[in-house]
């Protein structure tokens, strides 16, 4: 990853700026190419954009009218964009103007269909949220749908890789309107970025985030299904009761038996069987999302349990169904496995079974990632 800002893309971006301001000299840009060796994406990211800074106007309005001019060239895009794109917003927000500050949001919305302007915004949605969140309202009816994913991406509450906006927690309501105006996009692209905003936001206010799925359930299109059930996840694995309800779950009076375990000492590099047992004590059929946990041990000695799908069924009044999972303690990157002792308990429709408890051995807390 760090690679994709590299000396030939900033050799690239010199020839653009270039040939959009022939009187450009950008011997900061040429530099840059010479100190990128062992640095990290965001810190490469960091040098282009102080190097295109310092070899640009000073002045925001001539700084604008390089990009302007740069964007007439088809080869101004790619990784190349993103530190344009940071250094648009720096020299915004240094104007300390507010027609500075909106020119920056409308660059930044031109900027992006060669390459997400969403990390750069951030700065801007820090220093202004509320006019910066008006201009992203806008953004979301916008034609084309690199902009309208420029107004769901960038205004996520827990965007990865990019700079906080405390706000945005603060305020969990504050883009609804972006929301509701993207939730039947004709993009897959941004419906997805939708969900993904949605899910963000069930970790700040669970109950905006079913208010708003609920009022979709009631204008939905075709879509709208997945929609909901990939932005309700979180919520689903929590075992949120309306969540269950808003994705077609029913079923409220089921029994869940503790698993049965296939040995109760599971070595690393091994897996774990397990078998549970699930009825439907309702009077009418239940649809049921079927999901469990294991508590892994962490490396202060607690116990830390993580949720994973499991399967889907449809169960008839005192029906029982049994359902059997293999899990695997192979080593992989996301995960450092610590010996002790663990559980595995089952759920369904957010109705927990009584842990089984098993110890994990051989394993080791030398592994390269941390413990989930």
């Amino acid at each position: 990853m760090d690679e994709l800002i590299n000396p030939t893309v900033i050799d690239a971006l010199s020839r653009n700026l270039v040939a959009a301001a022939p009187q450009l000299q950008p011997r900061a840009l040429s530099e840059a190419m010479t100190i990128l060796a062992g640095r990290r994406l965001r810190d490469r990211v960091n040098i282009v954009r102080d190097a295109f800074l310092a070899d640009a106007p000073d002045d925001f309005s001539e700084l604008e009218q390089l990009v302007r001019a740069a964007l007439e060239q088809p080869n101004f895009t790619g990784w190349m964009i993103w530190p344009v794109t940071e250094a648009v917003s720096t020299r915004a927000l240094a104007s300390h103007s507010t027609p500075s500050f909106d020119t920056g949001m409308d660059l930044l919305a031109s900027l992006t269909p060669r390459l997400s302007s969403e990390f750069a915004v951030r700065d801007l949605l820090n220093a202004r949220p509320e006019r910066a969140l008006s201009k992203m309202t806008v953004w979301a009816r916008d034609e084309n749908e690199h902009v309208r994913r420029l107004a769901t991406e960038g205004s996520r509450a827990y965007l990865p890789w990019a700079r906080r906006v405390p706000w945005l927690i603060e305020h969990p309501g504050a883009t609804r309107a972006i929301l509701d105006a993207t939730y039947r996009d004709t993009s897959e692209y941004v419906r997805r970025s939708v969900a993904n905003h949605l899910n963000d936001l069930s970790r700040v206010d669970p109950a905006t985030v079913t208010r708003t799925a609920r009022n979709w359930v009631e204008n939905a299109d075709a879509h709208t299904s997945w929609v909901i059930r990939h932005g309700l996840r979180t919520l689903i694995k929590n075992a949120d009761p309306e969540a269950f309800t808003l994705v077609g779950y029913s079923g409220h009076h089921l029994r869940v038996d503790r698993p049965q375990l296939s040995n109760d000492t599971v070595h690393l590099e091994g897996a774990l069987t397990f078998t549970a047992v699930i009825t439907n004590e309702d009077d009418a059929e239940a649809a049921v999302a079927i999901d469990y946990s294991i508590g892994f041990q962490r490396s202060n000695g607690t116990i830390s349990p993580k949720t994973f799908k499991l399967t889907s069924r449809k169960i008839a009044p005192g029906e029982s169904v049994t359902v059997t999972k293999t899990h695997s303690f192979r080593r992989i990157s996301t995960r450092t496995y610590f010996p002790g002792a663990h559980f595995v308990a089952v759920q369904a429709n957010g109705t927990r079974s009584l842990p089984a408890d098993f110890t994990l051995v051989g394993a080791s807390a030398d592994e390269s990632a941390s413990d989930a």
